[in-house]
């Protein structure tokens, strides 16, 4: 028989350890860059490309590896997704790329079940 707490406790417990960490390690940036008098223009210019990195790491399994595996070939999503980038960096339109891409990706997918 288990002496510990019961399993609802423990899912607060350690949802509790997790905030309080994540608070720690972010308030410890901001605690440190006080210390040495704000954030190093070398550390400033590195953390522009932070946004780019993150939504690149989100998008580009989606767009190669929706089901799992490695695909390129016979691809809608890559060639939705493809030219929502293409969209993106024309227009600098968030709207337009969302429209884009979503019109691609259902018309792809029209064309594909038709043959």
């Amino acid at each position: 028989m288990s002496t510990g707490p019961p399993p609802g406790q423990q899912v607060w417990l350690v949802i509790l350890v997790a905030g309080l960490g994540t608070y720690l390690i972010r308030a410890s940036f901001l605690f440190l860059f006080e210390q040495i008098g704000g954030v190093p223009p070398r550390l400033e210019r590195a953390l522009r490309y932070v946004p780019a990195a993150v939504l690149a790491a989100l998008v580009v399994p989606a767009l190669l590896a929706a089901d799992g595996s490695l695909t390129v070939v016979g691809n809608d999503r890559l060639l939705a997704g493809a030219l929502a980038a293409l969209v993106a960096w024309r227009t600098e339109s968030i709207f337009a790329t969302i429209v884009v891409g979503m019109v691609a990706l259902v018309a792809l997918g029209q064309v594909g079940a038709m043959v």
